[in-house]
């Protein structure tokens, strides 16, 4: 719902696959049962937010491998896609991701899927109109809350901007990060590891493990090496779930629990993905090998509280564009997804 009177809008005219809207998600709630639900790659959520002038955690539009397309309903509005390499086209004429574009009344917006991506994210310079639910903009549709009546956008629906015209400013840049076939997860083992045996331990940390088919906003499954419980069984009294959480059911294969996680689960979980990794293994698509690697209790603070500052810095990164693009001072992933020597 608008907090105002709808003056400018963005109509979807083709209906992008799973798009709704996303900030940094709602916190406090799980207690309730309320899962946090967020941008699943927050990294790609304040890229682009930066690029349009934005805080880092402004609601955006995030879709699943195409975005769909539209129509500008406002006398001009500055945009920006991140995510992947989407391709995306104005009037037909061919744009670049990770750049923000001025677009005029009546123009069409189309983004084409990415190779390597899974997920992507359009923000608006200013934000959408939309009202909070829980302290948050995010959509969660299984519980119809938040963004655009608690669920997925669908073709001919509009979003009201907060701003019907923008100023002058220079384009900028971002360099995208890049995606592979193949990516490095860091976990916290537990807090159930001790429902395992120790091969099934060690086959986690070693062994490649598939992305799975069956991924969704509420968890990733993947495939390989059987995990072999121990004598504790595949069951747990159900205790509280995070996003990263990675259960394993009496199946063997892990479960990576996502941004619409539950609240709560009865199976053991191996091990837990740093937050500032989850985005990585969202970006993900099936097919892609995943390999972990557990890092300690103060490593991961540490990550977390790196990660967070390097949310909030992102648009120090954003570099006035040239030809072609000027000097640029550093990408996405010098930011957000260094590794410590």
């Amino acid at each position: 719902m608008s907090r105002h009177p709808v003056a400018a809008t963005l109509l979807c005219a083709e209906k992008p696959a799973f798009a709704t809207l996303q900030d940094s998600g709602r916190r406090g709630w799980m207690r309730w049962g309320v899962s946090g639900s967020g941008a699943m790659d927050v990294a790609s959520l304040a890229a682009a937010n930066a690029l349009v002038g934005n805080r880092w955690d402004e609601a955006a539009i995030e879709f699943a491998l195409t975005g769909g397309e539209w129509l500008v309903q406002a006398h001009s509005c500055r945009v920006a896609i991140t995510g992947g390499a989407f391709r995306v086209l104005v009037d037909g004429q061919e744009e670049l991701p990770y750049c923000n574009l001025d677009l005029r009344r009546g123009q069409r917006l189309r983004i084409w899927g990415a190779p390597q991506a899974v997920w992507g994210y359009l923000a608006v310079q200013g934000g959408f109109d939309v009202e909070a639910a829980l302290g948050s903009r995010s959509t969660q549709t299984r519980a119809g809350l938040g963004g655009v009546n608690g669920a997925v956008i669908e073709a001919g629906q509009t979003l009201a901007l907060q701003r019907d015209q923008v100023e002058h400013a220079p384009r900028l840049r971002l360099e995208p990060p890049p995606r592979g076939s193949r990516v490095e997860i860091r976990v916290l083992l537990g807090p159930q590891e001790d429902h395992f045996t120790q091969s099934a331990l060690r086959n986690f940390l070693t062994e490649e493990w598939q992305v799975s088919n069956h991924i969704d906003r509420m968890g990733y499954h993947l495939r390989g090496a059987t995990l072999t419980h121990n004598e504790r069984g595949a069951n747990i009294v159900s205790d509280g779930i995070v996003a990263g959480s990675i259960q394993v059911p009496g199946s063997g294969q892990p479960i990576v629990l996502m941004k619409d996680c539950q609240p709560t689960g009865g199976y053991p979980k191996i091990a837990t993905v740093l937050t500032a990794d989850l985005g990585l293994l969202a970006q993900a698509r099936p097919g892609s090998m995943v390999r972990f690697h557990a890092v300690t209790a103060v490593e991961a603070e540490r990550a977390y509280r790196d990660f967070a500052a390097s949310l909030a810095g992102i648009s120090a990164l954003t570099t006035p564009s040239g030809s072609p693009f000027g000097r640029r001072r550093g990408n996405v992933s010098d930011l957000i997804f260094s590794r410590p020597q």
